[in-house]
């Protein structure tokens, strides 16, 4: 319970007004079980980029965020291993929904075919800009792999058409109830349009798919955020996992001067993207750019899917960046001045040229007909704004600049041109990463969607410098992590008073106001600081069919009609004091006693009190850290006490006060009597058996071999390996 104020007096009436507001209601956080666990199966993107599905088991609901492909594979890699959802292929009954964060392909390219072809018909959840374009996207795809490359068909136009019918859309910040315990969230992620973070409840459970997004905002899309959330789990993207990018205006002077210098020398220059996302955001750079120029060339769009984007984009300005709104009432920033679409007969025609064309990675379709014809010139520039996956050609030119490039058994490609590599990824970097951990502070973190090494390299900044436990899984493998379950139960009045008592901890510091000078004051004052650190101590009732209650512990027996047996373990041990000095009678208060030698003369026996004393003063020099008590017949260490044993015949006395010769100098050896905090045992019938009981007495430990209660007896049996036998 965190309380504010300066002072001890502000604090307990911060607590009590806090705990009248709360109007006797507890919130108790217990611990986790197997039934309780938070299971994520990675499908994909487990170690790797692309085919981004994973499967979460919360609170007895299963989720699947992202039903994504591969884009490097064409075999049975393509697609996530759904087999590992359900054997029976029930997946109606296996999963409870399915949420896309984006209509990128490698998050939503398998959603046909599992919808389709492997039967799902449960409820799809995506934003309303993911419902419009994944469509596009899909249909785009279809045609490059199928009608050009002449593919078998994975999924038709109609299965498109179908699968989507199944979505709902969502807005940002909405609430969607799903069930009668799921409830999911979606909050803006940046990346592209329309995609989004997605936040899942269940009960106290909570976690956070991220899918790709970006910390920073580019010029037309803004930064993700996301509210501060109470999360068990996060699931983080962590494509760029090792690299901090530079000032995102160095990087563009980078990309115009590089297509500049090509154009000014007569060649052509190749942009490789997907039709949505870069593709907008280079455009709006190179047309304002183009907008300075005198004699500008034109930039060509391939396709009418780009062309269709922008007319999306015009629509959805609510969901682009700032400045994108703010001048949208003068001039929508999709309204292009020098980019038209591209006429494919002239992709050998002479003179300059700046071509957008699709896919991005150059993975297929024009983009890769393109490359075919403009690879082998030295004029021409292939720029690459983006990632690349493995097993793409744009990989392939990432690693290394390749002179040959085997496309298949058949063909092979001259590479002589340029190649520019510049991170315009829409995917956030290291420190975004970072940044968004430390935001949301989960209990637990798994990355997914990067390259193992920089994984691992980012699993340890997360557990070194902000103490998360993370994982990296591979595909196909599961992570376990507990989750969390809250109590809400009643509260008595006798436990909200004991919650309202004071525990004072005091702290000695010396007041020292010159110290910072380099000299010490020997007259300087010690002054005390209390601290209040409250604890509330109860116990926990849970009846069939009744409302949890926490009671005080003395409200605990009467409840339960039992009787109360008491039981107080001491023994005795003789303390010789020897050598010590005769104490004058005006040294015998308890300010002035000491253990330095004084006068002999008029020597007096030490009283109880005196004697305990005396005791305490070598305690607190031999246990400088200890929180000795003195009161006034005993001392007290927490729950341990030490008193001058009452008993004249106890056979640990070895001299009576009496037998003193004034001139020894030697005082009677004390007996000093020990035992711990009453130990309180309860019975409801029956024998009740404890196997040990621990009580800490000194160096001594009882260790009682059994101890059985009966309605209306007791009997212990106790073994000490101290070096006294107890005294019961």
């Amino acid at each position: 319970m965190g309380l504010e104020g300066d002072t001890w007096q502000e604090k307990s009436l911060a607590a009590g007004n806090l705990l009248q507001t709360k109007a006797r209601k507890v919130q108790l956080q217990l611990g986790s079980h197997s039934a309780m666990e938070i299971e994520s199966l990675i499908l994909g993107a487990g170690q790797e980029v692309g085919k981004s599905c994973v499967v979460v088991s919360i609170g007895g609901k299963k989720i699947m965020f992202d039903c994504g492909m591969h884009m490097g594979y064409l075999d049975h890699r393509r697609y996530p291993d759904f087999s590992l959802i359900s054997k029976s292929g029930d997946f109606d009954k296996a999963l409870t929904c399915i949420i896309i964060t984006h209509f990128h392909l490698d998050h939503v390219g398998a959603l046909p075919y599992f919808t389709e072809v492997c039967g799902y018909r449960g409820p799809i959840y995506m934003t309303y800009p993911t419902k419009a374009l994944a469509p596009m996207m899909l249909e785009d795809y279809r045609k490059v792999m199928v009608e050009r490359r002449g593919e078998q068909e994975q999924f038709s136009s109609d299965h498109i058409v179908e699968c989507m019918k199944k979505v709902t859309a969502v807005d940002l910040k909405q609430t969607v109830q799903v069930d009668n315990d799921l409830q999911i969230r979606a909050y803006y992620a940046g990346h592209v349009l329309g995609a989004a973070m997605f936040y899942a409840k269940v009960g106290d459970s909570a976690m956070v798919y991220t899918g790709d997004y970006n910390m920073t905002p580019d010029r037309h899309l803004g930064a993700a955020q996301i509210d501060r959330l109470r999360l068990d789990l996060l699931i983080t993207e962590s494509t760029y996992a090792t690299t901090v990018r530079d000032s995102k205006y160095a990087r563009e002077r980078e990309f115009l001067k590089a297509v500049h210098k090509c154009v000014a020398g007569g060649g052509k220059v190749l942009i490789p993207t997907f039709a949505l996302g870069r593709a907008q955001e280079l455009c709006i750079l190179l047309d304002d750019y183009w907008e300075r120029m005198t004699r500008p060339v034109v930039i060509n769009i391939d396709g009418g899917l780009t062309i269709q984007a922008n007319m999306y984009y015009k629509m959805l300005i609510s969901w682009t960046s700032q400045k994108v709104k703010d001048t949208y009432a003068t001039r929508n920033a999709f309204d292009f001045k020098h980019v038209c679409s591209f006429d494919r007969s002239l992709i050998n025609a002479p003179g300059p040229c700046v071509l957008f064309a699709t896919p991005g990675m150059i993975s297929g379709g024009f983009s890769l007909e393109v490359f075919k014809q403009w690879a082998p010139s030295e004029m021409n520039l292939v720029t690459l704004p983006g990632y690349c996956v493995a097993g793409t050609i744009g990989h392939k030119l990432m690693s290394g600049k390749p002179t040959k490039i085997d496309l298949d058994k058949d063909t092979q490609i001259d590479v002589r041109c340029q190649i520019h590599q510049l991170s315009f990824s829409p995917h956030t970097d290291a420190k975004g990463i970072m940044d968004l951990v430390k935001f949301l502070s989960p209990k637990h973190v798994i990355l997914v969607h990067g390259e193992k090494p920089k994984m691992a390299s980012l699993k340890g900044r997360i557990q070194s410098e902000l103490g998360i436990p993370c994982y990296y899984p591979a595909n196909n493998d599961a992570v376990h992590i507990p989750s969390t379950q809250y109590v809400k139960a009643d509260a008595t009045d006798t436990f909200i008073r004991s919650c309202l008592n004071p525990n004072f901890e005091f702290l000695k510091s010396s007041g020292e106001s010159n110290s910072d000078l380099g000299f010490k004051d020997s007259n300087a004052v010690q002054l005390v600081q209390i601290r209040d650190e409250r604890v509330a101590q109860g116990i926990l009732i849970l009846e069939n069919r009744k409302k949890a209650k926490v009671v005080h512990q003395d409200e605990l027996l009467p409840m339960l009609g039992v009787e109360n047996h008491e039981v107080k373990s001491a023994y005795c041990c003789p303390v010789h004091i020897s050598n010590l000095e005769q104490i004058k009678p005006n040294e015998l208060s308890r300010s002035n006693l000491s253990l330095d030698p004084s006068s002999r003369k008029n020597a007096l026996p030490l009283s109880k009190c005196s004697w305990l004393h005396l005791l305490f003063e070598k305690l607190s020099n031999e246990l400088p850290g200890g929180d000795i008590q003195e009161l006034k017949n005993h001392l007290q260490l927490e729950s341990f006490h030490v008193s001058v044993c009452s008993n004249d015949n106890c056979p640990y006395k070895t001299l009576e006060v009496s037998d003193i010769k004034s001139d020894t100098g030697l005082y009677p050896d004390p007996c000093l009597h020990a035992y711990s905090e009453v130990l309180r045992f309860e019975s409801r019938g029956g024998n009740f058996p404890i196997n040990w009981l621990y009580v800490p007495i000194g160096r001594g430990v009882f260790k009682p071999s059994s101890a059985e209660f009966g309605p209306a007896w007791f009997g212990m049996k106790c073994k000490n390996l101290g070096s006294s036998s107890p005294r019961l």
